[in-house]
């Protein structure tokens, strides 16, 4: 059965005081009577040795001498007889009590009829002898009384009798011993009273550490002891504030390493899963200008066409179909470079709107191929801090990716948007970067559908597999867009508009320059882009 600690710490104690009780009244019952006999005993002598002081050193001397100048602490009867003048000093006042004596004084001095017989009342049981007393204990057989009695003489020659009853002193302990009982129960019921109460105080702490070892025992660490006492319990309050400690920290390694085995072991899923689409994609992509190649490089072998124009064409579809190869494998291996973080950043500072309108202009034959009208009126310069390089890479697919997909006679506008941080900070050497800058390209033409948007980024990833052919596009641009953009750690997206899609990105925008003839120029300078 579960008991409490405060119940058994009570019980305990309880039978403690209970055995203490019961031992008690042993040696009392064993001792008390000869602690009295040997206590009285030694008044009586005091008392004697006060006498024979007395009456040995005062010539004078009257009755009130043994009432005032005798040490009588046992208050016993006493009984000085001048034999000489046959003078009997006596403490005692009542002349009945004096004359129950007498008989026995008599008996001593040898002057009594019975002093002799064999049926004398009086019975004498000598304890102790002295030099010029005895110490006896006298029972009286008429009365059925029993005294202490100290007899004897005094230096001076007077005989002494001290007597004291030892029904009184017997009285005396037995009253003691009933009183002493009474108390010692009363004490006792009153400190298993207040023990019930007190042992809370031991209880307590040890009911702290229970709560604090269940709470473990669920995985909860931190459970704590609050204040621990100075004791053996407040150490291992504190050895379990420091096991509960360490368990806890043990446990968040533990976590942490088994988030960092999961996330190893789906890392290691993903690759092995991207790997097969690589494998799949690049596969698909390369068959059918592979295929085409080796189609009209077989029919020029065998002459099929003798003529020069057909020989042209077949060469051309050979050449194209090659650079269309050979786009797509330095693709990969600029993708590949950004992923695997070969390809470092090297921040700038850079005009974007002259970047942007570089790149318009050089794809001017492609802009007129599509009957597309490019709309870019941005005119003053707007500086940045990014990969130029990386940046013209990402504005060149967004465009081209508008050109392809704008329909004919459509357009494809280009613009910027700034929104201002809440808390600039400085580039010691650079500038300030006081805010955001958003480029959007928008393209009038399909729009994407919703359950597609969140893929366009995939490498290899086309809404329209079937124009794949039509513009020789590897689904390998937008990938090197959301590289680029995650190694700058900056926004970048797409969302559908009422008549087309608009493709975005974010960077850093510098309002404030330290030294403008740094701007173009590629800076060695590093920071942390983890910072928006």
């Amino acid at each position: 059965m579960k008991g409490s600690i405060k119940t058994k710490i009570t019980l305990c104690l309880m039978a403690i005081i209970a055995f203490m009780i019961v031992l008690s009244c042993i040696l009392s019952v064993l001792f008390i009577k000869r602690y009295y006999y040997n206590d009285i005993k030694n008044k009586l002598i005091t008392t004697y040795n006060s006498c024979n002081r007395e009456f040995s050193n005062k010539k004078n001397y009257d009755e009130k001498t043994l009432t005032t100048d005798v040490s009588n602490e046992a208050d016993a009867m006493i009984y000085i007889v001048d034999d000489i003048h046959n003078k009997i000093y006596t403490s005692v006042n009542e002349e009945s009590t004096v004359f129950e004596n007498l008989e026995f004084i008599a008996e001593f001095l040898g002057i009594s009829q019975n002093a002799n017989a064999k049926n004398s009342r009086i019975y004498s049981e000598e304890i102790e002898h002295h030099r010029n007393y005895n110490i006896q204990i006298t029972k009286d057989n008429n009365t059925n009384s029993s005294y202490f009695d100290v007899v004897g003489f005094l230096d001076n020659g007077f005989v002494i009798i001290i007597r004291t009853s030892v029904s009184r002193t017997d009285a005396t302990i037995r009253t003691t011993i009933k009183f002493f009982f009474i108390v010692l129960v009363a004490v006792a019921v009153i400190f298993c009273i207040l023990m019930y109460f007190f042992s809370n105080i031991f209880a307590r702490p040890i009911k702290k550490l229970t709560n604090v070892a269940a709470r473990m025992s669920k995985l909860d660490f931190e459970a704590k002891v609050e204040n621990p006492s100075n004791d053996e319990i407040g150490e291992l309050a504190t050895y379990m504030n420091e096991l509960s400690f360490r368990l806890k920290n043990t446990l968040s390694e533990l976590q942490e390493a088994n988030s960092r085995l999961k996330m190893d072991i789906d890392e290691k899923i993903m690759i092995d899963e991207m790997r097969k689409e690589f494998l799949s994609h690049v596969s698909h992509e390369l068959k059918t200008p592979i295929a085409l190649i080796q189609g009209y490089a077989e029919g020029l072998r065998d002459n099929i066409n003798d003529d020069e124009e057909s020989k042209n064409f077949y060469c051309d579809v050979i050449m194209d179909e090659s650079a269309k190869m050979n786009k797509l494998v330095k693709q990969l291996l600029d993708l590949n470079e950004i992923e695997f973080g070969n390809n470092k950043i090297n921040p700038e500072i850079f005009d974007i709107n002259a970047l942007m309108k570089n790149v318009i202009d050089s794809s001017t034959i492609l802009i007129e191929q599509n009957d597309t009208n490019v709309i870019y009126d941005e005119s003053e310069p707007l500086f940045v801090y990014a990969d130029e390089f990386m940046i013209e890479e990402v504005f060149t697919n967004y465009l081209t990716n508008a050109l392809h997909y704008c329909k004919k006679g459509g357009k494809v506008k280009v613009w910027t948007a700034r929104s201002e941080y809440k808390e600039p900070y400085h580039i010691p050497s650079i500038g300030t970067i006081t805010g955001n800058i958003r480029v959007f390209v928008y393209d009038e033409g399909p729009t994407i559908p919703i359950s597609e948007l969140d893929k366009v980024f995939i490498k290899f990833y086309k809404v329209d597999k079937a124009r794949t052919r039509e513009y020789g596009g590897s689904g390998i641009g937008l990938s090197i867009v959301a590289a680029s953009m995650q190694a700058h750690n900056k926004m970048y997206g797409v969302y559908n508009v009422e008549d087309g899609v608009v493709f975005y990105f974010d960077l850093d925008m510098i309002e404030s320059l330290e030294d403008s003839s740094t701007t173009g120029e590629r800076l060695s300078y590093s920071r942390d882009l983890t910072r928006k």
